[in-house]
This record gives C-alpha cells, structure tokens and sequence, in this order.
C-alpha cells in the first residue's frame, strides 16, 4: 500500500504535518540516544524542557502523545488500560499522561453554555466563577451556584473539541493503515486499536452518558449512607454541558492531611475497597478509574466519588468467567485456566498451546499457593497479562478494563495502608460467586435461555435443508471459496515463469546467433545476437527482483 493512497493525507494537510514533525524529532532523539555523541543527548528537548534522547523508549512515547495534544494524550490513556496488547511497562507508563491543556476564555464559555441550555448564564445561576477549577482534553470544570443557593460544579466542553477530535481520529485511522504494513506493529493490532479508541472517545465526549452513569451509581447506593454521589441537575445538563453537586473532601492522595484529621487510613482503604468490589462483584456496574484523586473522605468518613467518564459492565457470562478462573488458580488447575484464557481471548492461528500450557502451570504454582494476606494481586494480574501478551492473544476491551480496574483499586488501597490485601477483601465476592453460580436460580435461566436457542434451531434448522436440497437438485448449488494472500504468490509464480521463458529463449537465439548481431572485440566476442542478449539481460533482472522481493518476505529458506 502507498502513502499516497491514504485519503487522509490529503484531507488534513497540516495536521499531517505537525504529527510526522513531531514524531520525526522524538524518532531522531532515539537515534541520537542509541548512537550519538554525550553532548547531542541534550539538543532535542520535549516541551517541559527534558532531552528527550535521554528518556527510555516508553517515556518517548508518553511524551510524544503529551506534544501531540489532547486526542493522542486520550489514546496514551486509553492504552494505559490495554497491557495485553502494549505491554505492562508501556501501559504502566502511559498511566503517568496528565492532560495540560489551557482553558478557554470566560466569553468562549458562557457562550457555549447558553447555547447548550438556551438561556443567559446568570439566568441560569445566581454565581458563576469564569475561573476554571480545572481543564482537560475534553472539557473544564467551574463553580457556580443556583438560584436556590446550592453550589455546583459546572463541566463544559471545549470549544469546537469535537472537531477536532474527528479530524485527529481520522489521521489516527490512516496511521493505523500504515502501522498494519509493519512488520512491527502488526502484533499490536493497530486498527483494531483505533476501532476501540474511537467508541471509548466518542461515548467520552458525551456528557449525557456521564449524568445516566451518576443516575445508576446513585440507584445503586442509594441505601448506603456511607457512600455519596454527587446529585446532577438534568435541567441543566446536555450533551456538551453537565451540571452536578459540588462535593468537598481530602483526596486519597493527600495522605497528610487524612493523618491530620484523625482519619484511620486502613479503615478508609477498607471501606473504598468494598465500595468498589459491591460495584464490581455484585452490581456489576463499576467505576473503571478508582485513582486516589477520584475518591475523597468527606465528613463522617463518608467515600465520595469523582469522574463517571469511564465505566464497566459486567454481564452473566462475564461473571461466570470470573468465578470460573478464580476457581481454576484457587484449586491449581492450569490446564482448565489455559482453557478459560483461550475461550476467552481472541486466539492467533498458530498459538503454541502446550508452550502456554507450560506458563499458565508455572503462574498458577507461583500465586495459587500465596496467602490470602501477601498476595500480590498486581503482580499477579501483570504477569498473566503480559505472559497473554507474549503469546498474541488479544482480551476482549470489558475484560482487560475491569483488570486495569482491579490493579488501580490494589494501588490506591497500598496508598492509605501498605498492608492492605485487596484478595483479602474479594474472599467474601469470591464466595458469593461461586454459589450465585451454582445456585438453582441460575442454572434455571440457562435452561430457559437454551431451550429458546434450540426452540429456535428446531424452527429455522427444517426450512434450511430444504432450501440446501432444492439448490442441489435445480443444480444452483455453489460452493465459493475465499483464498487470502494467494496474489502475491501467484504473481511471484507468473513472473517467474516469465524469467524462465525468457532466458531460455534468448540463450537459444545467443546459441544460434540470431540476426541482428554484434562483436565485442576487445572481450573475443563474435556474431552475438541482440535480441538474445537484450533477452538475457531483462530475464535476469527480472530473476534478481524475484529473489529480492522474495528474501525480503522472510519465506526464501526460514521456516515461520
């Protein structure tokens, strides 16, 4: 494939010319990195000043995505959750992309408030702070207060963000075209990847299905005083404006201040575990980003939740795999776990599964053995993951978030309490998994769900063969068969075939001095044929671009 045939590169010029120079100058800094001189380490610089030459390759990539703006810092971070098809070091440091993008100004955002809610802003509000609190890729955040006198968070998009975004997703489309031609890249799947980043952003970029989230969150919890969720305004929500409760609180993160107040930090871990377990195991409606800047102590040690962007699902089946796994490391079984992982993932043709079988053992004896209290969960979920990784088996996207999930929740309980065990705390979930899936209510809607697919196999299954059979008697019977990569090989056969005539016919034509002729005196040549020696001349040329094109393929003597 061309360049030139990506119709990108002609819709978003500039664009185009501002992602390859940047790319261009962090791929030069890895070679001065690798090749250069000491002092060359220092005269390419990222934009908060550090030489770039000097960082890791991974940390090139963060940086990278941080110059190119907001859409590529959302893809780092989309990735950050997505180690079995990066890696865990790359995802581990993508985690660490903070969106640094300015807000917009106070007449940009009242402007599009009022064209999103369709009345003047201090209508709207009794007090409205043109001072963001906040500002990220999508949107920002201000304080206001309503008229009643409530105070509230206000989040508004960014002016003309979604353009934007479309138009670097588009450009992101025709790089992952280019990427699937790499040899490199290929494993990492390139389109695919942009195919998930483009639903995860778009479903992002709609502050309405932010509200529906905290609505479900807040029906869920309703009955537990010791979680609050933040209540919104539909009135004045949109999909490019939401407006929420303003809850106050000390972050996880500021542990100093949790000391201070006299707050029992291995109490908050535990009860903010359980928060997210209740919503992982038993609601199966969960929060996919339980950072420490996302959870906050507010008064009465009451677990306040932050940022409904990203969420999980997690259906029946899902669960039963869960439970099914839990079960396989608990009782040591690494051939039913190697089984769950290939029924699970999206498996590669040539997969070696005794190869697998063999890792999943040595996982398995490694961390089926631990105690519940020095279990560590991360390792656990990291080494599975890359070990999945290695052997190119790609977890659906629901999986590999609620794994991500699971390995931030560990890290932020660590944070408030480092002995905290995170597989402690899920025995109860893990109990309460196995019996909902044995339990006779379950297997009962199993029964119910197979006997309407058989109900419905009996039905369409008669017709079907009927039709087959009048096809094969009024002979219309087709068999069509779908051959994939047969065009180069047999391109590569033609023009062989071709060489070969060639240079047959034009040793017969040198051999038999074929007119029109001509002498090479100075070598001792006589009565050579024209024809046979132009013949010769293009057949071997033709045999040398065979030979290349077909060493460059890696298949002239190795064996795949």
């Amino acid at each position: 494939m061309k360049i030139t045939s990506i119709p990108q590169i002609y819709r978003h010029v500039n664009r185009w010319r501002e992602i390859l120079a940047v790319l261009s100058k962090y791929e030069l800094a890895a070679w001065i990195g690798r090749l250069g001189p000491d002092f060359a380490k220092d005269l390419l610089k990222a934009r908060g000043g550090a030489a770039i030459a000097r960082h890791s390759w991974e940390t090139r990539i963060r940086l990278a995505m941080a110059e190119l703006g907001p859409t590529f810092i959302k893809l780092g971070q989309v990735l950050s959750i997505r180690p079995d098809l990066v890696g865990v070091v790359l995802a581990d440091e993508l985690r660490h992309l903070q969106t640094d993008v300015p807000a917009d100004p106070a007449k940009v955002v009242r402007s599009t408030v009022e064209a999103e809610l369709g009345r003047p802003v201090d209508e709207l509000f009794d007090e409205f702070d043109d001072r963001a609190m906040a500002s990220a890729s999508i949107g920002q955040v201000h304080r206001a207060k309503l008229p009643s006198g409530e105070p509230v968070v206000v989040k508004v998009q960014h002016a003309e963000i979604e353009r934007k975004i479309e138009v670097d997703l588009d450009i992101l489309a025709g790089l992952a075209q280019l990427a699937e031609r790499i040899p490199e890249f290929q494993n990492y799947r390139p389109r695919a990847i942009v195919s998930e980043f483009r639903r995860a952003l778009r479903r992002e970029l709609d502050f309405g299905r932010e509200e529906r989230n905290m609505q479900q969150f807040a029906r869920d919890f309703q009955d537990d005083p010791t979680v609050h969720i933040p209540s919104t305004y539909p009135h004045l929500c949109t999909g490019s404006v939401l407006t929420m409760e303003l809850i106050e609180g000390i972050t996880l993160f500021e542990t100093e201040r949790l000391e201070a107040a006299g707050i029992d930090r291995r109490e908050i871990a535990r009860r903010g575990a359980n928060v997210c377990l209740e919503m992982i195991f038993a609601n199966g409606f969960y929060h996919a980003d339980p950072h420490p800047g996302n959870l906050l102590v507010m008064d009465d040690h009451v677990i306040g939740l932050l940022d409904y962007g990203m969420v999980g699902r997690i259906d029946e089946q899902l669960h039963e795999q869960i439970g099914e796994m839990l079960l396989a490391v608990g009782n040591q079984d690494a051939e039913h776990l190697t089984a769950i992982i290939m029924r699970v993932g999206a498996v590669p043709a040539g997969l070696d599964r005794s190869a697998l079988s063999i890792d999943v053992a040595d996982f398995v004896a490694h961390y089926g053995g631990q105690p519940l209290d020095r279990f560590d969960l991360s390792g656990a979920l990291n080494e599975m993951t890359e070990m999945i990784r290695r052997y190119n088996i790609m977890l659906p996207a629901r999986i590999a978030m609620l794994l991500k999930a699971l390995i931030t929740l560990e890290g932020t309980s660590r944070l408030l309490s480092p002995q905290f065990s995170l597989v402690e705390a899920m025995a109860p979930y893990r109990t309460k998994m196995l019996w909902r899936r044995l339990s006779p209510g379950r297997q009962l809607r199993k029964i119910r769900r197979l006997y309407a697919e058989m109900g419905h196999l009996v039905e369409v299954l008669p017709r079907g063969i009927v039709e087959i059979l009048e096809q094969v008697q009024s002979g219309k019977f087709d068999v069509h068969l779908d051959h994939r990569g047969l065009e180069p090989s047999v391109n590569r056969l033609v023009l062989g075939m071709l060489a070969s005539a060639l240079f047959l016919g034009s040793a017969l034509m040198l051999s038999r001095g074929v007119s029109p002729t001509f002498n090479v005196p100075f070598l001792g040549m006589k009565n050579i044929s024209a024809l046979g020696a132009a013949g010769a001349v293009v057949s071997i040329a033709l045999g040398l671009r065979l030979w290349r094109a077909i060493n460059k393929s890696g298949r002239l003597d190795r064996r795949k």
